[in-house]
């Protein structure tokens, strides 16, 4: 029996080492399907900077992303930037000029996925806080605001689009345009200058002013067809100080950081912005 035992265990451990020697005779077979093409990939567009950012990929053998820029929806895309984050920051842009982005993942042996089917772009455009006008009576110099040269300025300077005015006889604070060929109009309180996204197609002052009200955000339509936003941050009969955007491109109303919703798609290819 002891005899039965001992062969039955040698052929055991003899099977067994038969099996590891195959194994380890074996090649390691790489994995040669791509992972999935990444979802809901969405731009936010700000000052001189656009966010792109998507959902995650659930693969195991996921090692990172591929994030791709190009200049027209159909045009070529060239590769910007690679991460193993599900965002990725594109600080190599100009304010007022649109790009397009995509999004491909790639996995631990090299496969990399098509390139993301959502049609993402964006115009990044120039932002400020603190700006400080004085009433146009009392520092007329110092009154007016110019959007295009991001300055503040003479309300008198043909260039100005806006104005502060403190009407002393009924102690009213306005906003005015500088101009008539420029509109505006009250958007009513807002948390953040981030509240309004575009430019509303109506409802603009018949007046050519508004009442300066701290908290709330204006709407601005340059004589030259660009849109602007300020947010009132604090008034009072000497000043007014606000915080803006400006965008760059003509006739373009996106004025916030904005995901690339059917909406937006619909009203840029509506106005011809953005779409060559």
């Amino acid at each position: 029996m002891k005899k039965n035992a001992f062969n039955s265990s040698a052929l055991v451990g003899l099977f067994g080492l038969g099996l590891l020697t195959g194994c380890l005779e074996q090649p390691l077979e790489s994995d040669a399907e791509p992972p999935a093409v990444p979802r809901g990939v969405v731009s936010m567009t700000g000052d001189r900077q656009v966010v792109i950012s998507w959902y995650p990929n659930a693969e195991r053998d996921l090692s990172g992303y591929q994030v791709y820029r190009g200049n027209s929806e159909r045009g070529n895309y060239f590769l910007l930037g690679t991460t193993r984050s599900t965002s990725l920051v594109d600080r190599e842009v100009t304010n007022g000029r649109t790009y397009y982005y995509a999004v491909a993942a790639y996995d631990d042996y090299g496969n990399e996925s098509e390139l993301s089917y959502d049609l993402v772009f964006d115009t990044p455009r120039p932002a400020g806080y603190g700006v400080r006008l004085f009433d146009f009576v009392s520092i007329p110099q110092s009154s007016g605001y110019n959007f295009a040269g991001y300055r503040v300025q003479d309300y008198r300077t043909s260039s100005s689009d806006i104005f502060f005015e403190y009407h002393a006889a009924s102690g009213g604070l306005f906003i005015d345009v500088a101009n008539q060929d420029t509109d505006i109009q009250d958007f009513g309180y807002t948390e953040s200058l981030d509240d309004i996204d575009y430019a509303p197609e109506e409802g603009w002052s018949p007046l050519g002013y508004v009442e300066c009200i701290a908290g709330h955000s204006y709407v601005i339509w340059t004589a030259d067809n660009h849109y602007a936003k300020i947010r009132i941050t604090a008034v009072n009969p000497n000043f007014v100080e606000f915080d803006w955007a400006y965008q760059v491109a003509e006739g373009n109303p996106e004025l916030r950081p904005h995901r690339d919703t059917p909406e937006k798609i619909a009203l840029l290819n509506r106005i011809g912005v953005g779409l060559n």
